[in-house]
């Protein structure tokens, strides 16, 4: 069993989404050329609760240039230019809200993709480090003890060396005299 779902079903719901939107769309266009208000792609978009981008594709597109060309007044009225001017006004205060709102939901994921970022950092596996810092403790240990091994040999065997040439030492001082010796009984 597919644990996301079955894609048929997910596809179906989804084509059944995208013409409900579509349908919600044309409903607002025939809404608002009813009541007589500037027909835009916001507009429009805004009335239905769909994206804008839902208003430029093709079997939408249409309908709304099409409710334009009919609406579209020959001269314009001083009512129709105040009516626009405060519809505009009103676009631009919902745009201006939109955007405060999208920001907020900026800022609100990116503060919770950071504190996911920090969860998963903090959990990452450090047994593998743990393990490698002993191992090189244990390197270093047995490092240390073959210096100092090392330095007591090597202290032992200049001992030994001292020794040696003393003897050595010793050897000619006694092998000088011997031949002193032998030279002056001769």
């Amino acid at each position: 069993m597919n644990p996301h779902g079955n894609p048929d079903t997910l596809a179906q719901a989804r084509r059944r989404t995208s013409l409900d939107k579509r349908q919600r769309a044309l409903t607002a266009l025939t809404t608002l050329e009813q009541q007589g208000k500037k027909i835009t792609h916001t507009a429009v978009a805004r009335t239905a609760g769909v994206s804008t981008w839902l208003t430029y594709t093709e079997g939408i597109r249409e309908h709304i240039e099409a409710a334009q060309q009919r609406q579209h007044p020959t001269t314009p009225s001083p009512a129709r230019t105040r009516s626009t001017t405060a519809t505009l006004r009103t676009e631009l205060e919902l745009a201006r809200q939109e955007i405060r709102t999208l920001r907020e939901d900026r800022d609100r994921m990116r503060k919770a993709i950071q504190h996911q970022l920090g969860q998963q950092l903090d959990a990452l596996d450090t047994g593998h480090l743990t393990a490698r810092v002993d191992e090189l403790t244990r390197t270093n240990q047995r490092l240390e003890d073959s210096l100092q091994q090392a330095t007591d040999d090597n202290h032992r065997l200049q001992a030994r060396v001292d020794t040696l040439e003393t003897d050595l030492a010793a050897a000619r001082t006694s092998l000088r005299r011997m031949i002193r010796e032998e030279n002056t009984n001769r």
